[in-house]
């Protein structure tokens, strides 16, 4: 019964992946690519529909995802979804191997945005708004969307909205979680839509706008561009980007509670001004070393370019306008700090995240509290609530297997023979989600050099950070699979 419910489940949203690649092999038709977009999208769309066919078929009419099942189903949902999604990169005739394809798929679907293609324009157009759909079904979560039309198949189950959903806890806006996941999607189609709208008027084709739209609101970062954003040359597209980058790195209870009326909560929220604060604090610092660095150009030119870059490596978009590589040291420093901080819980971005890192910074000033006064009693609290120590401890355990994981993975890419800035920020632009890191795998570069086995590898690492790890290494134990 566990095993058609999972399949059930994963056909749904596979099902849903094949409407979206059918959406990017009519506009192929439309366009001119006649032939050779049935030939890329085709074999993928039969096999995702004819998979949901065959769990009508198989399945009950009602089934009910237990928690242990829930893990299972998102894990293999976010598998399953990149594996179709490589189909398309696979036959479009670029000699790509199936792990490079798949490599690309999973870059797409977890919003990392690191590419494998070293010719990117070179890419028929419906298959560029393919590799964009895969950031946006991947942003706000497939399984989030798949929860929403859970209902209408007679398929019932929290844990897996709470599995997949990137944050420390899932925030309810409704009583019913399907009505919750709803309202979510409506909040970043209308963003998107907002911003693409805003980019038309910045003098973007609607191609490039709706793809530039779809990568920024999921914080993914791929671009239909080889130098990409930097390709425009437009500061009112990189300031526009640069603000909604930084919405979609904010929490999306955050814009419920401005369209709410409760603006004054939102604003209240500590980790949305740590967020912005880190922001501000960043861009400053980088600012001034971009101001002394002898690098010709304005004052302001340096600022924006300075904001654009430190909200990109924050919110996890890794977009780029620039190579930041022959910026001063201390600027790399301060982006290589950002790339272990992320956005906020709640967001499309990657990272730690924020709140994460205030909880545990109060926790180490409760400690040092104790360490004067032993007989002192001093909780943890965050936004005016108290975090039970179960919370707590939740959230630094997290931290420690991000890190653990990270020095793992460093050394794992390192044993191939790549030094360790290579290394660790490969690992630390892949399981954060970021996409561009440093030295070989900078914002000029890609990931094309890497032997399949490593692009495997942190094609892994993807799917460890985008899951928030706990979900991805549960099923690495014996505990879980015992009966």
């Amino acid at each position: 019964m566990e095993a058609r419910a999972l399949f059930r489940a994963i056909s749904v949203l596979l099902s849903i992946v094949a409407t979206f690649m059918l959406a990017c092999l009519i506009l192929g038709l439309f366009i001119g690519e006649g032939q050779n977009a049935l030939s890329i999208f085709l074999p993928p769309i039969l096999g995702g529909y004819t998979l949901f066919l065959l769990s009508l078929i198989i399945s009950s009419r009602s089934i009910v995802l237990s928690q242990r099942s829930g893990y299972l189903f998102v894990v293999l949902s976010w598998l399953s979804a990149a594996v179709l999604g490589a189909i398309p990169f696979f036959l479009a005739g670029f000699s790509l191997s199936p792990a490079a394809a798949f490599f690309e798929s999973m870059s797409g679907f977890t919003t990392t945005g690191a590419t494998i293609l070293t010719d990117v324009e070179a890419l028929p157009r419906s298959l560029l708004l393919w590799r964009a759909t895969t950031h946006w079904l991947g942003g706000m979560g497939i399984v989030v969307l798949t929860v929403a039309i859970f209902p209408l198949l007679g398929i019932s189950g929290r844990t897996p909205m709470e599995a997949e959903s990137p944050g420390p806890q899932v925030d309810k806006f409704t009583p019913r979680l399907s009505h919750t996941a709803s309202i979510l999607w409506l909040i970043y189609l209308v963003l998107t839509l907002i911003l693409t709208v805003l980019l038309l008027f910045g003098g973007m084709d609607w191609f490039d706008a709706v793809t530039h739209a779809f990568a920024t609101m999921a914080t993914g970062g791929f671009s239909t561009r080889n130098a990409s954003v930097g390709a425009f040359d437009s500061a009112y597209i990189q300031i526009v980007l640069t603000v909604f980058m930084i919405l979609a790195g904010t929490s999306f209870t955050i814009h419920w509670r401005v369209l709410t009326g409760k603006t004054r909560d939102a604003l209240r929220d500590s980790e949305w001004r740590v967020y912005i604060s880190i922001i501000v604090v960043a861009s400053v610092l980088i600012w001034i070393a971009l101001i002394h660095s002898g690098i010709s150009r304005s004052i302001w030119d340096h600022l924006r370019h300075a904001c654009f870059q430190v909200a990109s490596i924050i919110t996890t978009t890794g977009f780029a306008t620039e190579d930041y590589l022959f910026w001063p040291d201390f600027g790399q420093t301060v982006l290589f700090a950002l790339m272990f901080v992320g956005g906020c819980a709640g967001s499309t971005a990657g990272g730690i995240k924020v709140g994460r890192i205030v909880t545990l910074f109060k926790m180490a000033q409760a400690e040092m509290k104790y360490l004067l006064n032993p007989r002192g009693v001093y909780g943890i609290f965050v936004n005016r609530r108290y975090m039970k120590k179960q919370i707590v401890y939740d959230i630094a355990a997290m931290v420690y297997l991000f890190l653990g994981v990270s020095l793992v993975s460093t050394l794992v890419v390192s044993s191939a023979g790549y030094d360790i800035l290579t290394s660790l920020t490969a690992t630390l632009a892949t399981q954060g989600n970021i996409g561009p890191g440093f030295s070989l795998v900078g914002p000029a570069c890609n990931y094309a050099f890497f032997p399949d086995w490593i692009k495997t590898w942190l094609s892994f690492m993807m799917l460890v950070g985008r899951l928030e790890v706990y979900t991805v290494l549960v099923l690495l134990t014996r505990a879980f699979w015992k009966r």
